[in-house]
């Protein structure tokens, strides 16, 4: 290691005095003008991680669907997968290293994780559309040199797609070819795959019974004023004419995911600006590094409706059940939730479909993580965030059916298979990748989208945060949706649940900062409104409320 180099580039680079951060799930965030030291030495540990494993690593600069002024950097591990947990505890503490104990704290990772520094590094760079991140991704290149690692810098580039890259890079492009063009080519091929099935018709993506009109052809786009907007134009040539897509919030005009993106309409439930919604028109969103999708239309009576990520592991386990049900092998699928999804996801899918949910603790990595145990896994969260993972035996066995099976029934549906494994981005959700899967099963199965929104109906629920003076009081057990400590609040929370029909609450603490998190659902909206404002003040009264105590909704 270059003593001189690193004291030179770190000293361009300064950690601002009192300020720590820590690497979550979504990696670092923060105010832009706090991050360049953080991106630096990112760039660092990613040199290092690729020394450690012997392989290409990613590295995003984005903070997803936060405002325009904050950024971000998170670490993408080899197979496309997100940092392994041991190395979030180097990040942090890199992060935080005080300027003269940098060289110290690279000697103690390299001794913990037997990194050969002469080994060679290989990282790939990604960045958003945000004013910030251009210099911050140079920062991070300052940090590669350091080290002497080699990069790839593929500019403004969605999240997923980086994740797209590094695998593909890493399976020596057995998972696709490692340039935006092998992106589109990939995904667009499969597409076009999947819906010739449709093309017979009369009609492209939209449902039977709308053969004369041209209404469900339609899907707006609201891309969060993000990169989203960027790639998806870069895609639309990939495309045939009759693909109708039209893109709203394209970042020519207002602020990175203000007022519009996935996240807006899902918190607020309502459309975003910036896109003129005529009733019955399919719409869904993007956030602000496409990487979560939601869907929605407004009815005739002009009530909006969600589709939100419960729906969209809905409608795609019907399908993936059917095509499984057909190939006739048996394969274990399952969905994967949290305790987020809402009450009747859960029982439609266990109840109706007969496929098995698993609930896991909150955060993408836990999903993922278990999606792996299945040979189909479908995991969503309810924000628009998921995809479907197919293990290595099924995807083999499923190749070899197109190849080799002579019932023609059975080898229609394993193509239909093959062509949806490689429409999904199995690294990570992806929205773009997600929102063309959607299409084509609707297509396939001409559905309109309030067909699809009405294969359940969802439990009316309530969603609230309570300052506290320590979140670290709350402690929770199955899943996140039963509280350890402190005591007697698990006690309380069932109390109240039993006032109320359909019902369950549960709270967590926040991962970054002193809030407790409240959701409950009930029979009607005012049930849950009702029910969380109770489970907020047994929280304020328990675990150590800041302010004044929480009013009713």
């Amino acid at each position: 290691m270059d003593s001189e180099a690193l004291r030179k580039f770190s000293a361009l680079h300064p950690r601002p005095a009192g300020l720590t951060l820590h690497y979550g799930t979504a990696g670092f965030r923060s105010a832009a003008q706090q991050l360049d030291h953080v991106v630096f030495r990112m760039g660092l540990l990613a040199a290092l991680r690729s020394k450690a494993v012997t392989a290409t690593i990613g590295i995003m600069v984005t903070a997803s669907h936060n405002p325009e002024e904050d950024n971000g950097v998170k670490l993408v591990d080899p197979l496309g997968e997100m940092l392994h947990p041991s190395w979030e505890e180097y990040a942090t503490q890199l992060a935080n290293a005080e300027e003269q104990e940098l060289q110290k704290v690279i000697t103690e990772i390299c001794q913990k994780a037997a990194v050969n520094l002469h080994k060679d590094a290989s990282v790939f760079i990604g960045r958003d559309t945000r004013p910030s991140s251009k210099k911050l991704s140079q920062s991070v290149i300052d940090g590669i040199q350091v080290l002497g690692g080699q990069y790839h810098d593929y500019g403004l580039v969605t999240t997923p797609q980086l994740h797209y890259m590094v695998c593909c890079q890493n399976t020596q492009g057995q998972y696709g070819k490692a340039t935006l063009e092998g992106y589109y080519e990939k995904l667009s091929k499969a597409f076009m795959e999947l819906i010739k099935q449709v093309n017979s018709r009369c009609y492209l993506l939209h449902a039977k019974s709308h053969c004369s009109g041209e209404l469900q052809r339609h899907l707006k786009i609201d891309c969060a004023n993000g990169v989203g907007a960027l790639k998806l134009s870069e895609m639309k040539p990939y495309f045939p004419q009759e693909v109708l897509i039209h893109i709203y919030n394209d970042g020519t005009k207002e602020k990175l995911n203000h007022l519009c993106g996935a996240d807006f309409v899902k918190v607020h439930q309502k459309p975003p600006g910036g896109l003129d919604m005529k009733p019955n028109e399919r719409c869904c969103s993007f956030d602000g590094d496409a990487d979560r999708i939601v869907y929605y239309y407004q009815d005739t009576a002009g009530h909006f409706h969600l589709i939100d990520g419960d729906k969209i592991a809905t409608l795609i386990s019907i399908f993936l059940k059917e095509l499984l049900a057909k190939v006739k092998q048996n394969f274990k699928m399952a969905v994967v939730q949290t305790a987020y999804a809402n009450g009747n996801s859960t029982r439609y899918l266990q109840e109706t479909l007969k496929v098995p949910v698993h609930c896991v603790k909150t955060g993408v990595k836990h999903l993922h993580h278990k999606a792996q145990e299945f040979d189909v896994g479908v995991y969503f969260e309810a924000n628009g965030h998921g995809t479907v993972l197919f293990s290595k035996a099924a995807e083999t066995k499923i190749r070899q059916l197109v190849k080799e099976e002579k019932d023609n029934e059975k080898r229609e549906a394993a193509k239909m298979l093959e062509n949806m494994i490689d429409l999904i981005n199995q690294t990570v959700g992806d929205a773009v990748s997600d929102m063309l899967v959607i299409e084509a099963i609707l297509a396939l199965k001409g559905l309109s989208v309030q067909q699809w929104d009405a294969l359940y109906t969802d439990l009316p629920n309530r969603l609230l945060k309570v300052q506290v003076a320590d979140r670290r009081v709350i402690d929770t057990t199955d899943a996140e949706r039963r509280a350890l400590t402190p005591p007697g609040l698990q006690e309380k929370i069932d109390a109240l649940v039993k006032k109320y029909k359909l019902s369950r609450a549960f709270v967590r603490p926040s991962g970054t900062e002193d809030v407790v998190r409240i959701y409950a659902e009930a029979d009607t909206q005012e049930n849950a409104d009702a029910l969380a404002h109770e489970v907020s003040l047994a929280v304020f009264h328990l675990a150590g409320g800041k302010g004044a105590p929480p009013q009713p909704i």
